[in-house]
């Protein structure tokens, strides 16, 4: 269905409005002078009485480590753009939470869930690979926002996981018997290095989203980030950190 543009003057569509909003966003009317900014960091829906553009930033859920051996998580996917066309109605939002480390004592990590609003969908961050004694025990990343990083097998090359375009980056592949990091919304994971995030100041403070797992310590991604799990490949399991969904109208 096509959507309702709203009031069309001189300079082309109007502006969204929105009339209501479900599942408790943070709603910030001081920070940026004459804007709204809308943050959802669970699911929930927004009402929009007018039809138009808006900025909108949406971030997927970061991936997972591996249990035991598994390493960086690849971050979730980046979606940023100033000029977003959003239909009117009630618009379902939905914020991906982080993939779950595996539970087991060695198993890849999951990817994290996506992040969306009407037909813009941010992916899942890719989980790492898991690494294992022997070339053939190791698997490569799994393919997400951000792809995963591959783990270790022994002497066998397991690779990083692929990036979705435009979204983010490759996690790296193993290297020299260490597992390898994910990649993220502004680059490649590279060797046991983490590929790094995206600076945004959406809601009036600079914040980096979707940075990618390293494999130099273990640490859950952060929340509402996409930042992807990091693990040395020795510790317990990791969570990917949740997405977020932003909306700016006015």
């Amino acid at each position: 269905m096509s959507p309702t543009f709203g009031l069309v003057s001189a300079g082309g569509i109007s502006k969204a409005t929105y009339t209501a909003t479900t599942g408790s966003p943070s709603i910030d009317t001081g920070t940026r002078a004459g804007k709204t900014i809308i943050k959802f960091t669970g699911s929930g829906t927004i009402t929009l009485g007018t039809a138009g553009y808006a900025e909108v930033l949406i971030v997927g859920g970061g991936g997972a480590t591996g249990g035991i051996q598994g390493y960086g998580g690849g971050a979730g996917g980046f979606i940023y753009s100033t000029t977003q066309l959003l239909s009117s109605g009630a618009l379902t939002v939905i914020v991906g939470a982080g993939g779950s480390g595996f539970t087991g004592d060695h198993g890849p990590g999951k990817n994290g869930i996506s992040s969306s609003i009407e037909k813009l969908i941010a992916f899942g961050g890719g989980g790492s690979g898991l690494g294992g004694p022997a070339s053939a025990d190791g698997t490569g990343g799994a393919t997400g926002g951000s792809g995963g990083g591959g783990g270790r097998g022994g002497g066998g090359t397991k690779p990083g996981g692929i990036g979705i375009p435009g979204q983010g980056y490759n996690g790296a592949s193993n290297s020299g018997g260490a597992g390898g990091a994910g990649g993220g919304a502004g680059g490649v994971g590279s060797g046991t290095t983490a590929g790094p995030g995206v600076s945004n100041s959406i809601t009036g403070t600079a914040v980096t989203y979707s940075k990618g797992g390293s494999c130099t310590t273990g640490a859950n991604g952060g929340a509402n980030t996409g930042e992807g799990a990091s693990s040395p490949g020795s510790s317990t399991a990791r969570a990917g950190g949740s997405g977020v969904v932003i909306i700016v109208l006015g």
